[in-house]
């Protein structure tokens, strides 16, 4: 639970967001979007409601990694807000909607096209009216990193009663949106300083608001029993070489070294992706490529049975970790603790994070050592074939020495 601290913190947290009438009418400092959007989202917030409110909305927009995250502490949220869980309604992505009902069975669930949202102006007014008509008793978002235009619009837009959301990671650039959301909401947790482990923010936040302590557990999500999609056959280890962005890319030339020994040492190698971009040496090797030819819940499947997993640090990765699959994790250091590693009492013992500690650690990605942009982040470039193989083989149980 919080410490007088940060109790004392919070408090201190009512002034900063306050904001004037007039200001809310007119904000300095909002971007042009903020301003395009307006008229629409005033229009939504102020929709007709022809029903009782009733129920919780939580807004979750964001990825499949995040969403792995958080899904354990969602299962505390009808004790916290004293409603039925059939009552709470999860607003997400698309990126996650194709195997939400099985995620998330026994919640309602809709999922919108984030990028559609956060870009076109009468999919977001559509989106906004629904969230509107939905009227929910209570909406909330506990999401540290998260987009104020889309979050928290969200949040506001739906005009419910109460309103509960995290205290975000804010920047200059950011400020004025965040002064003008967070200002008109009822409650702000403030669920530590950075960096603090996603997992670690979720049960502070529904500790808060149950008024318990509930301890943070390793990420496990609810998924079906079916086969992978691969023929029967030999051991295999799947290999995730792929990142949204391209610096977090461990390099294809180490992934393929580490194939070549778990071929010579008997196993398969499938490799995963999204089929868009080339596989380098990979390519040259008998692997089963699958990259671009799963969809999410075929992938879940393909993970939940692997001998072991090799990933970047991305949404798969943290998929495998869920579904129970010994899995190596390549770090780098742009939020190094916030995702990955996991911290004590959270990381299970079939997850390996591998990562090379440099100065510069928590850049948020504005890596100021590379040569080009597009290239591999240094922190993750340097992290080398044999570190990445150790920790493999202490999940492989050391059977597999690919001499």
């Amino acid at each position: 639970m919080a410490s007088m601290a940060d109790d004392d913190r919070r408090a201190a947290l009512g002034g900063r967001f306050r904001a004037s009438r007039f200001w809310r009418a007119f904000p300095a400092g909002m971007r042009r979007r903020w301003w395009l959007f307006r008229a629409f989202d005033l229009i939504a917030r102020h929709w007709p409601i022809p029903k009782e409110r009733r129920g919780l909305l939580v807004v979750r927009m964001d990825g499949i990694g995040d969403m792995v995250l958080f899904r354990d502490s969602l299962d505390h949220y009808a004790e916290a807000f004293h409603v039925d869980k059939s009552d709470i309604w999860v607003l997400g992505c698309a990126s996650w909607g194709s195997v939400a009902d099985r995620v998330f069975e026994g919640y309602r669930v809709r999922v919108i096209d984030e990028h559609a949202f956060a870009r076109r102006p009468l999919y977001r007014f559509r989106i906004s009216v629904w969230v509107r008509r939905l009227a929910p008793a209570a909406v909330v978002c506990d999401s540290y990193f998260r987009r104020a235009l889309m979050a928290d619009s969200l949040v506001w837009v739906a005009g419910a009663p109460r309103t509960v959301v995290s205290l975000p990671y804010i920047s200059e650039r950011t400020r004025p949106e965040y002064t003008w959301y967070l200002s008109q909401v009822d409650e702000i947790i403030d669920t530590g300083v950075y960096p603090t482990h996603e997992v670690i923010r979720h049960h502070r936040f529904v500790s808060r608001l149950s008024g318990r302590e509930i301890p943070p557990r390793p990420p496990a999500i609810p998924w079906r029993p079916a086969p992978p999609p691969v023929e029967d056959g030999a051991p295999y280890v799947v290999l995730n070489p792929g990142s949204n962005e391209p610096g977090r890319r461990w390099p294809h030339a180490g992934y393929a070294a580490l194939a070549r020994r778990l071929l010579d040492g008997g196993y398969r190698v499938a490799v995963i992706g999204k089929g868009d971009e080339d596989l380098g040496e990979l390519s040259a090797l008998p692997v089963i490529d699958l990259s671009g030819r799963t969809t999410v819940a075929q992938l879940m499947d393909l993970l939940a049975s692997a001998a072991a997993v090799i990933s970047n640090d991305s949404g798969p990765a943290h998929l495998s970790i869920a579904l129970g699959a010994p899995t190596v994790v390549i770090v780098g250091g742009g939020h190094m603790g916030c995702f990955v590693p996991y911290p004590d009492g959270v990381a299970p013992d079939h997850a390996r994070f591998v990562f090379h500690e440099m100065e510069c650690y928590h850049c948020f990605w504005r890596c100021t050592k590379r040569a080009a942009e597009g290239d591999v982040f240094p922190c993750i470039g340097t992290i080398a074939e044999d570190q990445v193989w150790d920790a493999l083989q202490g999940l492989l149980g050391g059977d597999n020495h690919g001499q």
